[in-house]
């Protein structure tokens, strides 16, 4: 019965090995290719009568294959599994087991083979989205970071008492909001307080900006696009600002640059919530907020036919004027302790401002606003080799300018006072703030050579 039953599987041996669902590639322990499957056949482009017969170590060699289980099995007697790579790039896992005869003599060796292209593949777009993802959460810590330090604007003057009143009365809201100013004011910061002060703060905050963008680029980069919408367009599509920003807020910067075909396109997700991608035939939902900012004055826009009107009363919600930095001169001195304080410690130094310096600084008329004293600051940060910011250190145009009246020579020279007066004064303000960025009277004493006892004098003597 038992030489029956072997006689049977043996007859239809080669049926069986071509019903197994993995490849089959046997041979014998001098490494040749005895017998191969259907599956094999199938997985890798080989045919049996291709490769039977043949010694594996030549098949590496003629660059069918480039690695074969057959010599380490037979050197070891034990199973073995390494990954192949065809001459079409395809890749195989193989599963090497040596056979044995009934006296333990090795005869075969027998290797499964199965095709893991695929889940290569899959690992390395896997690996790709996980770059993607660190890198994508690597933006949004550095976007939350900055954020959150644009959260406080920073001033001093009941003027933008008002406007930060303003923005925080309207920011729990979802009402559009429309911030004016000049070039440098800091509309974008206070577009950042709105949205951190309101329920979408968790979500995207996305700066769009209109002026940056080719007028040819605007709908496509605003509105997305499908697959092969026009020529060199991914064959992916891809989804424009309002659908990533979707739950969040979009900052629509410099509005009054947004050409009248966007500005139509604009309006449609201000009424409906729902934008059409560029080649799209469907419209879809969006749920964002739009906060917008210029620098034009958009009435006169409208009237001159560059703005839509509908466009504009609709973002006409909440409007907040922030005034430039020239009307409000108080806010020049925290401006410029915020300002020195960051690029210091950004470039690991001390630094500090003489006080005639500040006088000299508040009465300059900024035509850049805040982001002119910002490069300002940031330039004297990185080139002044002192400790401590004198008027002399200052740019010339600022302590020469006319429209300021000779701000250096009005806080210095405006007679009346003795010059010892005015030298203790400058000498105290000097020695208070050495102090202050040195943390003590000794090594004020010591920097710059003085005795401790002439510097107490100094300081208190009013």
């Amino acid at each position: 019965m038992q030489n029956r039953t072997s006689d049977f599987l043996a007859k239809h041996f080669e049926y069986i090995l071509d019903a197994l669902p993995d490849g089959v590639f046997i041979s014998d322990v001098s490494g040749i290719t005895l017998r191969v499957n259907r599956m094999y056949e199938q997985l890798t482009g080989l045919r049996q009568e291709d490769i039977q017969g043949k010694q594996v170590r030549s098949l590496v060699e003629n660059g069918i294959f480039d690695r074969i289980l057959n010599p380490e099995i037979v050197r070891t007697g034990k199973p073995a599994t390494h990954v192949q790579q065809l001459q079409n790039g395809k890749k195989l896992v193989l599963s090497g087991f040596p056979v044995f005869d009934e006296s333990g003599t090795l005869r075969l060796v027998v290797t499964f083979v199965r095709d893991i292209t695929m889940i290569t593949r899959l690992n390395d777009q896997m690996e790709e989205q996980r770059q993607l993802i660190d890198h994508f959460h690597k933006q949004m810590a550095y976007i939350s970071n900055e954020r959150s330090k644009a959260l406080t604007p920073v001033y001093a003057s009941p003027a933008m008492q008002e406007v930060v009143n303003m923005l925080l009365t309207v920011a729990p809201t979802d009402a559009s909001v429309l911030i004016l100013g000049e070039t440098g004011v800091g509309k974008d910061v206070f577009a950042r307080l709105t949205h951190g002060r309101s329920d979408r703060k968790d979500k995207i905050f996305l700066k769009v900006d209109c002026g940056g963008i080719s007028e040819t680029l605007t709908e496509s980069e605003m509105f997305g696009y499908m697959p092969g919408a026009f020529t060199g367009a991914s064959s992916k599509g891809k989804a424009g600002y309002f659908e990533l920003a979707d739950g969040g807020t979009v900052f629509l910067d410099e509005i009054g640059e947004l050409p009248l075909s966007m500005q139509t396109r604009l309006l449609r997700v201000l009424q409906d919530g729902e934008i059409m991608r560029v080649g799209g035939s469907r419209s879809s939902k969006v749920d964002v907020r739009v906060i917008a900012a210029t620098n034009k004055n958009l009435a006169e826009c409208v009237e001159a036919g560059t703005f839509r009107r509908d466009l504009y009363y609709r973002l006409n919600v909440a409007t907040v004027t922030i005034p430039p930095l020239r009307e409000r001169p108080e806010d020049v001195r925290p401006l410029v302790g915020h300002f020195l304080q960051q690029y210091s410690a950004k470039y690991g130094k001390r630094m500090a401002i003489m006080e005639i310096a500040l006088t000299i600084l508040s009465r300059y008329q900024w035509p850049g606003n805040v982001r002119e004293l910002q490069n300002m600051i940031h330039g004297l940060v990185i080139t002044h080799k002192g400790s401590h910011i004198s008027p002399r250190d200052l740019p010339a145009h600022i302590t020469q300018d006319n429209r300021q009246d000779h701000a250096y020579t009005d806080a210095i020279l405006t007679g009346g006072r003795a010059l010892k007066e005015i030298m203790g004064d400058i000498e105290r303000d000097f020695l208070q703030q050495a102090i202050a960025l040195h943390g003590s009277v000794q090594k004020v004493s010591e920097l710059f050579q003085v005795d401790r006892s002439t510097i107490f004098r100094k300081i208190q003597k009013k």
